[in-house]
């Protein structure tokens, strides 16, 4: 009886998975589009809020901030320490330091809370008075819930359990030439400190690392500045050699970090008219941040990597 012959069977391989990734991308985009044509509807209606100081948080989180959160991200590539000591509710006032010639730190500290932060808190930035003269600037600066810095604005907004930031520095700091970066300037009169104490906000010390790389100032046109009205006119190593190019900021490495509060509701309101310890507690906040500076700068692998 002959040996019956086996036919191979030939596999057929298994049939492929129905393409499902156009489909997901084009319910991303039409969920785009529906929030973006949502967002314009209520813009032109204006059905949105803005408070009795301008600030409109819609404007700022979705278009003003857009730009700068690939700066923050990709640029600088922010570090953010110690989130865990900015509180999840209720008044507080960060006190950080100021660089970098052009102000980039401040908007910075205003992504890392809400972006980073579990609570997604707004940032209420006390700005100079310059800030609020320069056309184009000031209402930007409203929309993006700047006030001025000063005593009546910061105790309104931490009385309200607001999230305020004041950089005491002042110009003094983000003018300061290259060859003094991350050695601090005077903190004036601690009037955030007496700002705290009547409201009993803790003050929050915060450290910036990077800004002083962005645009290293080796050079300061006094005269020029003076036609003008502005504080400094610097000369980096791009500007104004390199034109509008020269605006561009150098890549620094960034680290934003976040120190223990300092409690001041023990000391009831009455205690910010004692000069003695609005001075030392000045002197403490301050002494904070230097010491984290110096901290972060030494953890730092490299100025641009």
């Amino acid at each position: 009886m002959p040996e019956a012959r086996v036919i191979p069977i030939r596999e057929v391989p298994p049939p492929e998975p129905p393409e499902t990734e156009p489909v997901a991308a084009a319910g991303d985009w039409e969920e785009s589009l529906a929030a973006a044509l949502a967002f314009l509807r209520r813009r032109l209606t204006g059905d949105y809020e803005v408070d009795d100081f301008g600030f409109d948080p819609e404007l700022s989180d979705a278009v003003i901030m857009a730009p700068f959160r690939a700066l923050y991200e990709r640029w600088f590539r922010v570090e953010t320490r110690g989130l865990d000591n900015v509180p999840d509710e209720g008044g507080a006032l960060v006190v950080a330091n100021h660089s970098g010639t052009v102000p980039l730190d401040a908007i910075m500290t205003q992504l890392a809370i809400l972006d980073h932060h579990p609570a997604h808190r707004h940032l209420r930035l006390l700005g100079a008075d310059l800030v609020f003269q320069l056309p184009g600037i000031a209402p930007l600066a409203r929309k993006l819930g700047t006030t001025l810095a000063c005593q009546a604005d910061a105790e309104l907004l931490l009385g309200r359990g607001e999230l305020a930031a004041v950089f005491p520095e002042g110009f003094k700091g983000i003018g300061k030439p290259f060859s003094e970066r991350y050695k601090l300037q005077r903190f004036g009169r601690g009037g955030f400190v007496g700002s705290a104490l009547r409201t009993g906000a803790p003050i929050v010390p915060c450290a910036i690392v990077g800004a002083e790389e962005t645009y290293p100032m080796v050079g300061n046109l006094r005269s020029v500045a003076r036609l003008f009205g502005l504080p400094y006119l610097p000369v980096t190593p791009t500007f104004p050699l390199l034109g509008p190019l020269g605006l561009v900021p150098l890549p620094s490495k960034w680290i934003i970090a976040f120190g223990e509060p300092v409690e001041t509701a023990s000391y009831g309101a009455a205690a910010a008219d004692d000069p003695m310890l609005v001075f030392n507690l000045t002197d403490q906040v301050r002494e904070s941040i230097q010491q984290a500076l110096y901290t972060n700068l030494m953890q730092r692998r490299s100025v641009f990597f």
